[in-house]
């Protein structure tokens, strides 16, 4: 029997659920379509979801032995009386993951009752942002980075991203880049930027490095923020990473991929209560880091664009689009974001201030 919007039968899943250590002779599966790279199946018995079934795309992600080593060690501390727990259920043969039809699978508890947001307006859901943004950091703070595999090697690392994109100029269609040139020559102007960053003066964290608000559980009943998910990308980064990706997606209301740049916004009110937020849970950060913060705002949603770019000159190689375009719209909103990020370096770094007046010492 077919699955509406999957590439999979239900008989297929069923399959592969059979290899987990679960009764799964009643559940039924829906699909989840929020993510670009993994595919993504609700598990539910009588209307109640129980799990997430996932197929990791393992065309991006190469080394899935030491994702799903990244992931299981780091849900062994992400708990607490204020940060749900995600349980990864086990095969028969104990093992968190397992192949099947051309792709590698697992399944994890869901946490009910829970909900996401795509984008926000209401001052309270920023502040919960922050605030659980820094539970995962406290929680996680005192776990050896260097244990932890990297799953996409030189994810944020610009250099990296650098070379990438001078690589997909020099084969790229010369169409597209006549259609790209404004963002090409933005992106050639911003590299430059933001080499300032003093990476080395900062500690190594495991990050979760796609903190963007819809990667956030809140609760439906009392919009508490729950937990992190979409924890793939969870390897040794650095914290100006997952506060200035929240950042882009919390105050900002228009879509990653919005083409009227008029509706792209930078609302400091959202900036200030997801600073305080974080303010809670902060005892971890040292003064280099919070000094990197007001360039981690331009730095992640620029880097974003940079690769959104990058892949529409490689024709779409990484990211899901539903139309040809839509990797390059991506960059040049992000792009349009991050320059509202710069005009905004000052007001950024006033609130900052005023949560953490270490910065001023």
């Amino acid at each position: 029997m077919e699955l509406k919007n999957s590439n999979y039968t239900l008989e297929e899943l069923r399959i592969v659920l059979g290899y987990f250590s679960i009764d799964v002779t009643s559940f039924h599966l829906k699909v989840l379509t929020a993510g670009y790279i993994n595919d993504t199946f609700l598990v539910s018995r009588s209307d109640k979801p129980l799990y997430i079934l996932q197929r990791i795309n393992h065309d991006i992600f190469e080394d899935i032995d030491g994702l799903m080593q990244n992931v299981s060690s780091a849900l062994k501390v992400l708990k607490a009386t204020d940060y749900a727990q995600i349980i990864m259920v086990s095969t028969t043969s104990g093992n968190y993951h397992v192949k099947a039809f051309d792709g590698y699978w697992r399944l994890m508890t869901f946490i009910p009752n829970s909900t996401t947001f795509n984008t926000t307006t209401k001052e309270y859901i920023a502040y919960e942002a922050g605030r659980i943004i820094g539970k995962f950091h406290a929680l996680l703070q005192h776990e050896n980075p260097m244990e932890y595999a990297d799953t996409i090697p030189n994810f944020h690392n610009l250099s990296h991203r650098s070379v990438a994109f001078k690589d997909a100029l020099r084969d790229a269609d010369p169409s597209k880049l006549e259609i790209a040139d404004a963002a090409i020559k933005y992106a050639k102007s911003t590299l430059q930027k933001l080499k300032t960053i003093p990476v080395d003066k900062l500690t190594l964290r495991v990050c979760h490095n796609d903190t963007k608000l819809n990667n956030i559980l809140f609760s439906k009943e009392t919009n508490k923020a729950l937990a992190l998910i979409d924890l793939d990308t969870i390897m040794k980064g650095y914290f100006f990473y997952d506060f200035g990706d929240t950042v882009r997606t919390i105050v900002n209301t228009a879509p990653e991929d919005e083409q009227d740049h008029s509706k792209i916004t930078f609302n400091l009110n959202l900036l200030e209560s997801f600073v305080k937020g974080l303010s809670s849970n902060s005892s971890f950060l040292t003064k280099a880091e919070l000094a990197s913060l007001p360039l981690g705002t331009v730095f992640m949603p620029f880097i974003h664009g940079l690769r959104a770019l990058t892949d529409y000159l490689n024709n779409n190689k990484y990211y899901k689009v539903s139309y040809e375009n839509q990797n390059l719209d991506r960059c040049k909103s992000l792009f349009a974001f991050s320059e509202k990020a710069w005009a905004n370096q000052k007001e950024i770094q006033d609130i900052l201030a005023n949560y953490f007046p270490e910065l001023l010492a």
